[in-house]
């Protein structure tokens, strides 16, 4: 087949093929395929959505406030029937499953991402098959990664998958809105995302979860970035998990870049949140985009909110736009005292100083194409 490691990624209108519950009769098939892949000698990771879903069914949908606690309250109940269902289709196939509930938390940290690595390390090479989903019963929206498209692009990094499989209720991404418009064309082949594809990208047609076609190009971007194939397809497609992996054209392919990203920067990208941003200016941008320099305090000219040393941060030119993503050598105070000086004054301004980069290009990972 060519994959050595592939993480399938369920989105839960796939789960509950736009029911308001879990279709076992089609979790089986998918638990099959994926069995399946594993005789032929891929390892496979599961990133599962449903929880809430599974909740809701299980306590034979109540009515509750729309709240944080009521939702975490579902997800807790869920969470337990849904690593239950799969434990018992798996166990059809001989195999066992082991679960990881992930919060931004854990990927932001150097040293809980490393753990989580080894234990999906661990998993797999037991034969065992990880279960991802996040920790939805205590995250907060400060720590939650906040779809389980992105979770599943940051389980492929942390476990150096090959190839990303979204699974969801459309065909794929098309050139134009197919439920609105019956001439519209499945893109077959991305090997750059750009701002136009980006329009392209419209929200959840289910309802029911909470990642759209926009969520899945975010995840696609960040897996490509760390030489990790992508394709996004339908769920209900027939034998849709051995086809792609078999390289059949299905749904939409996202081609890998070629220079894929080390493995600290794969961790800038994948892990901590950005806790503020950097406006700089014509020369900086084209210093750090085409050049691959470090930022340097006389091109910012701009600085958006409060952080320390050690945070990581967006850098963005004077139209908006997302340069780059990196860790900053100086707290957002000192940032604003010795924006637009040169180098040389960072130490008389401040009196000590951390290096002429407020950036380092070795702390930065490149957004714009």
């Amino acid at each position: 087949m060519g994959y050595r490691r592939v993480v399938v990624k369920l989105g839960t209108s796939v789960l509950t093929s736009g029911s308001k519950k879990l279709d076992k009769a089609h979790m089986v098939e998918l638990a099959r395929q994926m069995a399946t892949l594993m005789r032929a000698g891929v390892e496979v990771v599961l990133c599962t959505s449903g929880a809430i879903a599974a909740g809701r069914e299980h306590l034979q949908y109540p009515v509750f406030p729309d709240t944080m606690a009521n939702k975490q309250l579902l997800a807790a109940v869920g969470q337990s029937q849904l690593i239950l269902a799969w434990s018992q289709l798996f166990s059809i196939y001989g195999l066992h499953v082991g679960q990881l509930l992930l919060t931004r938390a854990d990927l932001q940290d150097r040293e809980r991402y490393l753990n989580a690595r080894d234990t999906l390390n661990a998993l797999l090479a037991n034969n065992i098959v990880p279960i991802i989903n996040e920790n939805d019963a205590v995250a907060t929206n400060e720590i939650k990664v906040g779809d389980n498209d992105n979770l599943s692009a940051r389980a492929a990094l942390l476990c150096d998958a090959d190839l990303l499989i979204l699974l969801t209720d459309q065909k794929g991404l098309f050139d134009a809105d197919p439920r609105t418009n019956p001439d519209a064309q499945l893109i077959k082949q991305v090997a750059n995302i750009d701002d136009s594809l980006r329009l392209l990208a419209g929200g959840s047609v289910s309802g029911l979860g909470t990642g759209g076609m926009a969520t899945k190009l975010e995840a696609a971007d960040i897996a490509r970035r760390a030489g990790i194939e992508v394709v996004i397809a339908s769920g209900h497609h027939p034998d849709v998990i051995a086809k792609v992996a078999d390289r059949e054209s299905v749904g939409t392919h996202f081609s890998a870049i070629e220079n894929p990203l080390e493995s600290r920067k794969q961790w800038i990208l994948a892990g901590p949140a950005a806790q503020g941003k950097l406006i700089v200016d014509a020369g900086a941008s084209s210093a750090v985009v085409a050049n691959g320099r470090s930022l340097l305090s006389k091109g910012i000219i701009a600085v958006e909110g409060k952080f320390e040393r050690g945070a990581t941060l967006l850098i963005v030119d004077q139209k908006g736009k997302v340069l780059a993503k990196g860790i900053s050598r100086y707290c957002s105070h000192d940032v604003l005292k010795i924006s637009g000086k040169h180098s040389n004054d960072i130490e008389p301004l401040l009196g000590y100083d951390y290096g002429d980069a407020i950036i380092h290009r070795n702390d930065m990972v490149v957004l714009d194409n």
